[in-house]
């Protein structure tokens, strides 16, 4: 894509955490995108970010960035409460919009988000960016081959450590209704990079818990209440009839990470780490049929990979920047891309029919 075609994009929220760090790389990085504009809740820490980052634009007003004719996508990489105004203002504005997952703080917000697209025609992009990662669309790929066969069963944990203390910064997370916590965000990504390779879910079972009520806040001394599930466990189908297991935990201590495991009738199939963003280097595909004496390495192949090197080393940008070569692609040919506003209500629906399992315990069906 020529420098003259650059998709220019505008950071809402620039002196956030994720937005510099993963997307800033990535969008500096890439021949298809130009990082064009940055806003911020004040002009002069706008102006600030627009000078460290050597960006032509800097608002402190959203709809102010939305008027700018030559910002052609916004980029919502805020707190998650905020997401639904931000996105909302800048689809009415008439622009493309990739917007941090989750998409709303709640599914209703996300569904007038999606729908707002549709009516505008406008392309979307909610960052579940594991869609977009070399090894789970490598993985993907063998299955669609037949590489396993018959698929049977699929399981997946992942293990994390960090749930007893946070900064004071980090513990607004601690109202599970703001929408962002180890559900909506550690297992929302992880289940949908799962579904992703082996198919939807159908139907669940679910227990989801909050063990650690309490967190303490480094800086403050003080401990705080929390609502934020902790662990989460469920059983399930799949549309090709698999069953499935998965279970997540932020742990106190010495998380023991992720593995998925997909096994089918002819040959299995596993992913071993990288289980948490920016980690598609420790992503190790490991596959083996009946007469193999042991699992052996499945090396993803470089057509998979569609961001330059220098993109690649800063491997929290890596499969960001995936995202990014796929959104520019379909904002210039007017297509539609994975995974957009209307993926992410079905996430959403997904994850309140979980909820459901877990409060009634009852097994819940998902739609499709």
């Amino acid at each position: 894509m020529a420098s003259s075609s650059r998709l220019r994009v505008g950071l809402i929220g620039a002196n956030g955490r994720w937005g510099p760090w993963a997307h800033v790389p990535a969008l500096k990085g890439l021949p298809e995108t130009e990082l064009y504009a940055v806003c911020t809740a004040h002009a002069d820490t706008a102006q600030a970010a627009a000078d460290k980052l050597g960006v032509k634009r800097a608002y402190s007003d959203d709809k102010a960035m939305d008027a700018d004719p030559q910002v052609e996508a916004a980029l919502v990489a805020v707190r998650v409460p905020a997401h639904y105004l931000l996105a909302k203002n800048a689809l009415e504005a008439g622009k493309h919009v990739y917007c941090e997952w989750p998409l709303g703080a709640n599914t209703r917000e996300a569904e007038e988000l999606a729908a707002l697209a549709r009516q505008k025609k406008l392309v979307t992009m909610v960052g579940l960016q594991r869609r977009a990662s070399p090894a789970y669309l490598y993985m993907r790929e063998l299955i669609r081959d037949g590489y396993v066969g018959e698929m049977l069963s699929v399981n997946m944990t992942l293990m994390n450590s960090g749930v007893l203390t946070r900064t004071s910064d980090r513990t607004w997370q601690r109202d599970a209704k703001l929408g962002a916590n180890p559900l909506t965000i550690t297992f929302g990504h992880a289940i949908d990079a799962v579904l992703m390779v082996a198919g939807e879910l159908t139907e669940v079972t679910a227990l989801i818990s909050t063990r650690v009520p309490q967190w303490f806040e480094t800086d403050t001394k003080k401990y705080v209440d929390t609502t934020a599930p902790d662990n989460i466990m469920i059983q399930g189908r799949l549309e090709n009839g698999a069953v499935i297991s998965a279970n997540v935990g932020v742990q106190p201590y010495h998380g023991a990470g992720y593995r998925l495991e997909i096994y089918g009738k002819d040959g299995t199939l596993a992913m071993i780490g990288g289980g948490e963003a920016g980690q598609e280097a420790k992503r190790k595909i490991m596959g083996g049929h009946k007469d193999d004496q042991a699992l052996k390495e499945l090396p993803v192949p470089e057509r998979l990979k569609w961001v330059p090197e220098e993109v690649r080393k800063v491997g929290r940008a890596y499969d960001v920047g995936q995202m990014w070569v796929n959104f520019s692609k379909a904002i210039r040919n007017g297509k539609s891309v994975e995974p957009d506003f209307d993926h992410a209500v079905r996430r959403h629906r997904m994850l309140d029919a979980i909820v459901r399992a877990s409060e009634t315990g009852q097994r819940q069906k998902v739609a499709l």
